[in-house]
């Protein structure tokens, strides 16, 4: 079985769109696309490196047009991105000129994925995706790039939908900007019990 790892830049209020600039996605009227960009250091650089180890890829559809659009001439800061399989999930592109592309349709299919064999499956951005999966129980690890802002407003990372389950820190770095760059992994069912008893 393989783990589905989601990596993701996100605010103190949980928006995590367009971190990676003004074009990225100004829908709904959002004004603050590049919030990510000023709290990048010699640090965070250094752990992105380690986020960014070659594995398949399961992208939504918005960030796959992104990624598809960027990443195919600047593979030297990301090795391995061209020549991974990237899993697109969309029910409106079918093709696509990114070599190594598969098209994903529904979460049974996703489930079949993250049942065969194989390494780890990141899944950057996808908001909309993410929360799918997280509505099935199919997260398995979250990288959390937490940054030191509020935005009120945007795409939040979780919603009501999300299946409860409990996860475990197993590593974190925080860095000069203030950025905190968060491992959790899934660390079985939730606990509750009275503070204090």
């Amino acid at each position: 079985m393989r783990k589905i790892i989601v990596l993701l830049f996100i605010t103190l209020d949980g928006v995590v769109q367009a971190p990676g600039g003004p074009e990225e996605d100004p829908s709904d009227g959002f004004k603050y696309g590049g919030w990510s960009a000023p709290y990048s250091d010699e640090v965070s650089g250094k752990v992105m490196q380690k986020q960014m180890e070659r594995a398949d890829l399961l992208l939504g559809r918005k960030t796959f047009e992104i990624f598809a659009g960027y990443w195919p001439q600047h593979a030297d800061y990301w090795p391995g991105v061209n020549e991974v399989t990237k899993y697109a999930f969309s029910n409106t592109i079918k093709k696509s000129d990114w070599q190594n592309v598969v098209f994903l349709t529904s979460v049974a299919e996703i489930e079949k994925l993250k049942n065969s064999d194989g390494g780890d499956i990141k899944i950057w951005g996808s908001s909309k995706l993410v929360q799918l999966l997280l509505k099935h129980d199919l997260v398995d690890e979250f990288w959390l790039n937490i940054h030191p802002v509020i935005l009120g407003r945007g795409k939040k990372l979780f919603g009501d939908d999300a299946m409860p389950a409990a996860f475990e820190l197993v590593e974190s770095h925080s860095t000069p900007t203030g950025l905190i760059m968060a491992n959790y992994k899934r660390g079985g069912e939730v606990k509750t019990g009275t503070v204090g008893a």
